[in-house]
C-alpha cells in the first residue's frame, strides 16, 4: 500500500520544475507554435523569391527597348517580335544575323549561333533568349523559339491537303 502525502507531491512538482522545465500554459504553447510556423513560412517565401529572381527572364519588344532603354549588359532577357523580311544573313559556320521588329519603327539586330527551329523564317514570330553585350547594340541570342499561327500544319500533311481529292 502506497501512502501519498502532501510532501510527496511537492517533491515531485519541484523535481519537474527544476529538471524538466517550467510548466507552460496552453496559450504559451500556441504562441510558440504560431511563431515557429510563421518563421518557417517566411523563410520558404524568401528562398522562393530569391530563386525566382535569379531565373526570371524579362520579356522585351523592340519598342519597349526604345522606351525604357537597354537593360544592363549581361542580363538575360527575352526579345520578342517578328523576323524582318530580307534581314537574315549567314556568317561563318552556323552563325546567323537577323533583325527583329514589332510593327513599330524600332528594330533590334540579333546574332545566333546554332541550328534554328524549322518554323524560323522571315515574317514569322520569334522569341530570342540572350543578352546584350557591353557597349554594343547587337543582341546575342542563346536560344531561338519560333512561333506559328493557329493554322499550323506539319510539312508532311501540307502536301496531302494541297493534292486534289480523287
Amino acid at each position: 500500500m502506497v501512502v501519498r502525502t502532501r510532501n510527496h507531491d511537492a517533491v515531485v512538482w519541484t523535481f519537474c520544475r527544476h529538471y524538466i522545465g517550467p510548466v507552460m500554459r496552453a496559450r504559451t504553447k500556441r504562441l510558440y507554435a504560431v511563431a515557429g510556423a510563421s518563421l518557417l513560412v517566411l523563410s520558404s517565401l524568401a528562398l522562393a523569391f530569391i530563386a525566382l529572381g535569379q531565373r526570371a527572364d524579362l520579356f522585351y519588344t523592340p519598342q519597349m527597348l526604345v522606351e525604357r532603354g537597354q537593360p544592363e549588359a549581361g542580363r538575360r532577357i527575352r526579345l520578342g517580335g517578328f523576323v524582318q523580311a530580307g534581314s537574315v544573313d549567314y556568317g561563318a559556320g552556323a552563325e546567323m544575323f537577323f533583325t527583329v521588329e514589332d510593327g513599330s519603327e524600332a528594330t533590334v539586330r540579333v546574332t545566333y549561333t546554332g541550328i534554328t527551329p524549322d518554323l524560323f523564317r522571315e515574317g514569322q514570330g520569334v522569341v530570342a533568349t540572350g543578352r546584350f553585350e557591353a557597349g554594343a547594340d547587337l543582341f546575342k541570342a542563346e536560344q531561338i523559339l519560333a512561333k506559328h499561327d493557329e493554322n499550323y500544319q506539319p510539312r508532311e500533311l501540307r502536301d496531302l491537303s494541297a493534292a486534289p481529292a480523287s
